[in-house]
């Protein structure tokens, strides 16, 4: 029997999930990463410990197979900006997507016309975590780390680069803020626009549509797997999520309802609106004739996990409470901007905040937590309408462990929600890419054929559907206040 095994290398989270010959999961590992919350909002890792997550994980399920490992397929977090040298050491630890150190200057940025800009060319609006406002922060305050760099990348190349010594990065990791996502090249006047031309070496070009690397000597003895194994990487998570959970029509979409809340939406088309509000992704896909139209909001299960701890509430008890507050929270409001980076999709603001409204004595956790639940569903709501949404929504990630979480999705949203059996989603996404690539693709239908459906109640639908416009017209005054 024939293996392979997928790798999320998550921002907190290490997965490997094995898939058999019929695209069964077989055996699964996983292992905390290190996330280091430093002053001024900056965020970092460190890519030796990263990249020892990944042979953790790897070694532990290669133990558990009988047969032989045939891939190693590679997928983790996005964005960012990962410096390394020629060997792929690091030169300075891997600056998170998360990180706000850049938050001042994509203001400026935002405020010149730069992010316009950027988008017009690119279809893909910035935000402070981004490579483009990292890069320039760093060209200003630490040059030295970009003279010793050889290339300025992403985590999946990163530890690409440590098990196969290949310098690439994968088209979708690329797609944010440089790329044509039409032509699948980085645009130099995106790159001019940012400053940034005379750092252009340090981009590493593309690699062509499912392309194998092949593990050297120094990756297979890390991982323990044989030397010359085939090994791909990419497309990052939120890609690979949506084709791990089955989005394959124009129109389709997937809720990641996670730490953050990804919204993405599959499109045939490369035409975007270029007088739209500068923000989301456009993001090439393994097929070069579809795209993702992703909104990866900054809300999310953190904000879950706040109020739980805020009230001293097992989050585990999230049911309980949402059964103790019907629909509209009692008149409690919320918007639920509670990231230190303000909201990057389907608009992006760093002053963006959180606020709760119509709060009285009588009420209580549970009210706060529902309206916080169905704040965040409002803002998947927003973000489906910027991304497109016309067909299937699936869904995946820690939130939709929720039932009755899930179902206020559903009924906010206004449609059926499907829930993927495996909630390996990432990692099965990688492998359907890799064995592809191999020559050899699962029935990516099978692999659907267990989801669960949640329906949409149109009876509370139709009271969430004021609730939604209430909630854009809360947002649209607070937008107001955040700049003053």
């Amino acid at each position: 029997m024939n293996h392979i095994i997928g790798v999320d290398i998550g921002t907190s989270l290490t997965k490997a999930v094995v898939f058999d010959d019929s695209g069964v999961a077989v055996a699964q590992a996983c292992t905390p990463s290190e996330v280091h919350q430093l002053p001024g909002g900056r965020v970092e890792q460190d890519l030796d410990q990263v990249v020892g997550t990944v042979a953790t994980v790897v070694r532990e399920v290669a133990r558990a197979l009988e047969g032989r490992v045939e891939a190693l397929a590679l997928t983790g977090q996005g964005d960012g900006v990962w410096l390394r040298d020629e060997s792929g050491a690091a030169v300075r630890p891997a600056v998170s997507w998360l990180d706000g150190r850049a938050n001042e200057r994509l203001a400026a940025w935002q405020a010149s016309g730069v992010t316009d800009d950027v988008f017009r060319r690119t279809a893909s609006g910035m935000f402070p975590g981004c490579a483009g406002p990292i890069l320039s922060h760093l060209d200003e305050h630490e040059p030295e780390s970009l003279d010793r760099a050889v290339v300025a990348g992403y985590c999946v190349d990163a530890v690409l680069q440590r098990l196969t010594g290949e310098i690439t990065v994968d088209v979708s990791d690329a797609s944010l803020p440089f790329l044509d996502p039409a032509t699948r090249r980085y645009d130099d006047g995106a790159i001019a626009a940012c400053g940034l031309s005379h750092r252009r070496d340090l981009l590493a070009e593309p690699a062509k549509s499912r392309s194998v690397f092949s593990l050297d000597s120094r990756g297979a003895e890390l991982l323990g797997l044989p030397e010359g194994l085939p090994v791909t990487a990419g497309p990052f998570d939120l890609p690979a999520s949506a084709i791990g959970a089955g989005v394959r029509r124009a129109g389709d979409g997937i809720l990641t309802a996670g730490t953050t809340l990804a919204c993405q939406v599959l499109t045939d088309d490369a035409w975007f609106d270029a007088d739209a509000e500068p923000a989301g992704m456009f993001l090439a896909t393994p097929d070069e004739r579809t795209y993702l139209r992703a909104m990866p909001a900054m809300v999310g299960t953190a904000s879950i996990d706040w109020a739980c701890r805020m009230f001293g509430i097992e989050v585990e008890r999230i049911d309980d409470l949402l059964a103790e507050s019907g629909p509209g929270a009692d008149g409690v409001r919320a918007l639920p901007f509670l990231s230190a980076s303000g909201e990057r999709a389907p608009f992006v603001d760093a002053a963006a905040r959180a606020q709760f409204s119509g709060l009285t004595l009588e009420h209580g956790p549970a009210d706060v937590v529902r309206a916080l639940c169905e704040s965040i569903a409002y803002a998947a709501r927003h973000c489906f309408e910027a991304a497109g949404l016309s067909g299937t929504l699936y869904a995946c990630g820690g939130g939709v462990r929720s039932r009755a979480w899930t179902q206020i999705f559903a009924d906010v949203l206004g449609t059926p929600i499907v829930i993927p059996s495996d909630p390996g989603v990432g990692a099965r996404g990688a492998v359907l890419v890799a064995a592809e690539a191999l020559g050899r693709p699962f029935d990516a239908e099978r692999w659907a054929a267990n989801a669960q459906t949640v329906e949409c109640d149109p009876a509370a639908a139709e009271r969430y559907r004021r609730g939604y416009a209430e909630y854009r017209e809360t947002l649209s005054s607070a937008r107001e206040l955040w700049r003053l």
